[in-house]
C-alpha cells in the first residue's frame, strides 16, 4: 500500500483516506478484503469544532466476517465512527457522497467517461485545438459559398472582394484587446465568449445576406470573435504548459486551424450542393454553438477575472509558478490597462523582431490561402474541381509537418539545446522553405502542373515550423504577457489579409504575371523576416516593466 500523505489540518479542506487491500499490510484483517472508502465530511466551521466524522461502505458478506475479528488493522487505529455524530453529519452529505464525490462501491471503478483520467491541461488544450478547427471552418465557408451568393445577389468581383475582406476588419481590430483582455481575464473566458460570438454571427449569415449593412457586420464580428482566440489560447498554453511540453502544445492547438481549413474545404461543396449556401452557416454555426454548451463542463483554468503575476522561476514538475492571483473588479479595468507595460514592449527589439516576422509569414499565407486557387485554375488550367482539391493539399500537408517539427523542436529543448536556438532554426525552415519553393515555381522550367503543385505544396507545408519558432517565442519571453505580445503582433499579422491580398490583384491586373504579383513579395518578405529573425530574435525570459 502506497503511503499517505499527511493531510492539511485547515477546517475548510475535504479530506479522503482511502484504505487498498489492506490483508496485504496487516494479516489479522482477512476479513476486510477488497476496498474500503472513507470519506470525512466537509467542516466549514472554526477550527476549534473540527472532527472527523467516518463512513466506511462495505458489503453484506464483509459485515458478516467483520463480526469475528476482535482488532481492527493498525492502519484504522484512532479512528472512531460516532454513531450519534453520523445519523446528523453524514446525513448531511448522503446525496452528494454517494453520487460520486468521495465514495466508490465496492467491486466498482468507473473510468466512464474515457477521458476521465486525462489531466485537466491535456483536456483544455484538446479541447482548444478543436475550437480553433471550428475557427477555420468558418472561416473558409464564405470563399467556398461566395460564389453561388454572388449569383443569387447579383454581386461583382469587388462586391464579393468587399464581404471577403470584412473579415480582416474585425480580425485585425481585436487582436490588441484580445490580448489584454486575456491578460487580464484569462484565456479561457476570453476563449468561450470569441467562440459564441463568432458562431452566433455565422449563423445569422443567411438571415442577413440580402442586406449588406448587415452582412458585413456580421463578418466583422466573425472577425472580432476569432481575433481574441489566437491570443487566448496563447494565454492557456503560458498559463497550463512546461516548457518541456510548450512546442507541441502551440502546434497542436494552432494545427486544428489546418484541420479547419481541410474539413470546410471538403464538407462545403457537399452541402451546397445537396442543401443551399445557407447550409454551411447553419451546421458550422452550431458547431460552435455546441462547443461553448460543452467547454462549460470542462475543469480547468478558472473563468473567474484574474491577475497574475508568474514567478520566473520553475516548479520542480517544470511548470510556471504564479506569485500573486488577485480578483480584478471591473471599476479596475482602465488602471489594468495602463500597467500593462507598453513601453517595454516596444523599447526590446526581439519584440520588434517577432511583429516584423510576423508581418512577414502572413503575407505570403494570406496572399496564398485568397490567390492560389485561381493560380492552380488559370496558370497550370487545372478545371475548377481539381483547383478545389488541389487547394486542399497545402492545410493537410502541414498537419503531417506541424506533428514533426513539434517533436523536434521539444526534444532539442529536453536535451539542453538553447531556446532561442531552437526557435530560430524552426522559424529559419518556415520562412527559406517556401520561398525557395516559390522561387522554382516562378521560374519557367517547363515543369508539369503537377510537379508545380507538389513543390508549392511542399514550400507552404514546411512554413509550418513557425508553430515551433515563432508561435511559442511569446510564450518563452513572458508567459504573464504572452497574450498581450501576440496581440501586438498578430495586430500587424493582419494587415496582409487586407493590404496584401488587395495588392496582389491590382499587380496581376497590372502585370499578368503571377510571378511578380504573388510570389515575389512573399520572397522579399521571407527572405528579409529570416534576417531579422536570425539577429534580432530571442526566447530568453524577460520581464517587462514600466519603470525601465
Amino acid at each position: 500500500m502506497s503511503k499517505a500523505q499527511t493531510a492539511p489540518t485547515t477546517p475548510w479542506q475535504l479530506y479522503s483516506i482511502v484504505v487498498l487491500d489492506p490483508i496485504n499490510q496487516h494479516p489479522k484483517s482477512d476479513a476486510i478484503a477488497g476496498r474500503l472508502v472513507i470519506s470525512a465530511t466537509r467542516l466549514v466551521s472554526h477550527p476549534q469544532f473540527l472532527r472527523l466524522s467516518l463512513r466506511v461502505r462495505c458489503s453484506i458478506k464483509e459485515k458478516e466476517n467483520v463480526k469475528g475479528n476482535d482488532e481492527l488493522p493498525p492502519v484504522l487505529s484512532g479512528l472512531k465512527v460516532d454513531e450519534s455524530e453520523q445519523t446528523g453529519s453524514i446525513s448531511k452529505f448522503e446525496n452528494g457522497l454517494s453520487s460520486g464525490n468521495g465514495i466508490d462501491e465496492v467491486g466498482f471503478d468507473s473510468n466512464w467517461p474515457p477521458w476521465k483520467n486525462v489531466p485537466d491541461r491535456y483536456k483544455m488544450i484538446g479541447t482548444t485545438a478543436l475550437a480553433f478547427v471550428i475557427c477555420n471552418m468558418d472561416k473558409v465557408n464564405l470563399s467556398v459559398a461566395i460564389i453561388p451568393m454572388s449569383h443569387q445577389f447579383g454581386w461583382n468581383s469587388s462586391v464579393a472582394g468587399l464581404v471577403q475582406s470584412s473579415f480582416f476588419w474585425g480580425y485585425a481590430l481585436s487582436q490588441l484587446p484580445g490580448g489584454w483582455l486575456a491578460k487580464i481575464f484569462g484565456g479561457r473566458k476570453v476563449l468561450e465568449i470569441g467562440v459564441l460570438t463568432w458562431s452566433l454571427s455565422t449563423a445569422l449569415v443567411p438571415f442577413l445576406a440580402g442586406y449588406m449593412p448587415g452582412l458585413i457586420l456580421s463578418r466583422i464580428l466573425v472577425g472580432i470573435g476569432e481575433g481574441v482566440s489566437p491570443s487566448a489560447a496563447t494565454d492557456l498554453i503560458a498559463r497550463l504548459i512546461p516548457l518541456q511540453e510548450r512546442s507541441r502544445a502551440v502546434a497542436f492547438v494552432f494545427g486544428g486551424l489546418s484541420v479547419g481549413s481541410v474539413s470546410g474545404l471538403l464538407l462545403a461543396p457537399p452541402l451546397i450542393q445537396n442543401f443551399g449556401w445557407e447550409s454551411v452557416f447553419y451546421i458550422f454555426g452550431f458547431l460552435g454553438i455546441a462547443w461553448f454548451a460543452g467547454f462549460q463542463f470542462l475543469d480547468g483554468q478558472p473563468s473567474v477575472p484574474l491577475k497574475s503575476f508568474p514567478d520566473e522561476s520553475k516548479s520542480e514538475s517544470g511548470y510556471p509558478n504564479k506569485k500573486v492571483t488577485t480578483p480584478i473588479k471591473l471599476q479596475q479595468l482602465p488602471a489594468a490597462l495602463k500597467e500593462v507595460p507598453w513601453r517595454g514592449f516596444f523599447e526590446y527589439p526581439p519584440v520588434w523582431a517577432m511583429i516584423y516576422t510576423h508581418f512577414c509569414g502572413s503575407w505570403g499565407h494570406y496572399t496564398c490561402l485568397s490567390w492560389l486557387p485561381t493560380y492552380f485554375s488559370e496558370e497550370l488550367n487545372l478545371n475548377l474541381t481539381e483547383a478545389a482539391w488541389v487547394s486542399i493539399l497545402p492545410p493537410l500537408a502541414s498537419i503531417f509537418v506541424t506533428s514533426i517539427a513539434s517533436q523536434l523542436a521539444d526534444n532539442l529543448i529536453s536535451n539542453g539545446v538553447d531556446t532561442t536556438t531552437v526557435r530560430k532554426i524552426c522559424q529559419t525552415i518556415a520562412f527559406v522553405s517556401p520561398a525557395v519553393c516559390m522561387t522554382l515555381s516562378s521560374v519557367d522550367l517547363g515543369l508539369p502542373p503537377w510537379e508545380v503543385v507538389a513543390i508549392l505544396t511542399s514550400g507552404l507545408a514546411l512554413s509550418s515550423f513557425a508553430l515551433s519558432g515563432l508561435y511559442c517565442t511569446h510564450q518563452d519571453m513572458s508567459p504573464e504577457y504572452a497574450s498581450v505580445l501576440l496581440g501586438i503582433t498578430n495586430t500587424v499579422g493582419a494587415i496582409p489579409g487586407i493590404v496584401g491580398v488587395a495588392l496582389t490583384g491590382f499587380l496581376l491586373d497590372s502585370t499578368h504575371s503571377w510571378s511578380i504579383s504573388l510570389f515575389a513579395p512573399s520572397i522579399f518578405f521571407y527572405l528579409t523576416g529570416t534576417i531579422v529573425w536570425l539577429v534580432f530574435a530571442s526566447s530568453k525570459p524577460k520581464t517587462f516593466s514600466n519603470n525601465e
